[in-house]
C-alpha cells in the first residue's frame, strides 16, 4: 500500500519563534488526522533542532528543504544529509523548482544529492514539474519524464523504494494557479508509468504527491486522483488549521 502524505513546506518564512509554535500547533492538531495519513513539515535550518523537540512525541516528520551534494569539507554554507539526520530529520526535499531556477541545480547535481540522503538514512522528497513555456508548447510529458528517467533511474531498486516524488506545475507554485484534477491525474500516471519502466510493480508503491497551490478547498478533488497519494503544501502550510484541513481530505 502507498502511504498517503501532507507535507508543509515552510520555505523562507517564519522566525524560531514563530515556527516553533506554528509547529507544537501542527503537533497538537495532528492526532485529528488518520493514523493513514503521514505528515510532515520542512522548516528552514535554522528551525530543525528546536522544531524536532516541538514535535516531539507527536506523528509528525521532520523534513529538511535541501542537503549539500557533499559528504563533509570546506563548503561555506551547505548543510550536509548526515547534519539533517543528528538535527532529527527523516526526510529532505530535494530538486524543488526554486532551487532549480534561482540556484542553478541541475540533474547531474541531483543525482548526487539523492544518492547521498539516501545513503544517510533519509527519504528524498523529490519534486519534477514544468514551467508555463513547457506546458503551452505541449512538452510537460517529456520535461517531467525527462527529470524522472535522468535522476531516479539511475538508483537501485532499493534506493527507488525511499524516495517520494512530488510533482509541482512551476506554473502554479504560489501563483494562485492550480493544475484541474484531470491535468494533475494525467502527469501524475505518467510518472508512475515512467517509474514502472524501470522499476516495475515498485511503481505502484511509490508515493507521489501533488504541489501547486493546494489548499482546503481543492484538496479533496484532487487526492480522489487514483495517483495523487498527498501533497507537497506551501502557502497553506505556514496556518496550522488550513494544513490539517488539507489532511483531512482524503
Amino acid at each position: 500500500m502507498r502511504k498517503n502524505i501532507v507535507a508543509g513546506n515552510w520555505k523562507m518564512n517564519t522566525t524560531v519563534a514563530e515556527g516553533i509554535e506554528l509547529a507544537k500547533a501542527v503537533a497538537a492538531k495532528s492526532s485529528e488526522v488518520p493514523a493513514s495519513v503521514k505528515l510532515i513539515i520542512a522548516p528552514p535550518f535554522t528551525h530543525l533542532v528546536p522544531v524536532a523537540e516541538a514535535i516531539k512525541g507527536s506523528c509528525v516528520g521532520l523534513s529538511a528543504q535541501n542537503c549539500a551534494d557533499k559528504e563533509k569539507g570546506a563548503y561555506t554554507g551547505e548543510v550536509a544529509a548526515d547534519m539533517l539526520v543528528s538535527a532529527g530529520c527523516g526526510y529532505t526535499i530535494l530538486g524543488h523548482s526554486e532551487r532549480r531556477q534561482y540556484y542553478g541545480e541541475t540533474d547531474e547535481k541531483l543525482v548526487v544529492k539523492v544518492k547521498l540522503a539516501i545513503a544517510n538514512g533519509l527519504s528524498p522528497i523529490f519534486c519534477v514539474g514544468e514551467n508555463l513555456d513547457e506546458r503551452e508548447a505541449g512538452r510537460h510529458f517529456d520535461v517531467v519524464s525527462a527529470q524522472v528517467k535522468n535522476v531516479l533511474y539511475t538508483l537501485s531498486a532499493e534506493e527507488m523504494a525511499k524516495v517520494i516524488i512530488a510533482y509541482e506545475p512551476v506554473w502554479a507554485i504560489g501563483t494562485g494557479k492550480t493544475a484541474t484534477a484531470e491535468q494533475a491525474q494525467e502527469i501524475h500516471a505518467c510518472i508512475r508509468k515512467v517509474v514502472a519502466e524501470k522499476f516495475g510493480d515498485l511503481a505502484d508503491e511509490i508515493t507521489i504527491l501533488y504541489g501547486g497551490s493546494c489548499k482546503p478547498s481543492n484538496a479533496k478533488e484532487l487526492f480522489a486522483c487514483p495517483d495523487i497519494d498527498g501533497g507537497l503544501i506551501g502557502g497553506a502550510s505556514l496556518k496550522a488549521d488550513d494544513f490539517i484541513a488539507i489532511a483531512l481530505s482524503f
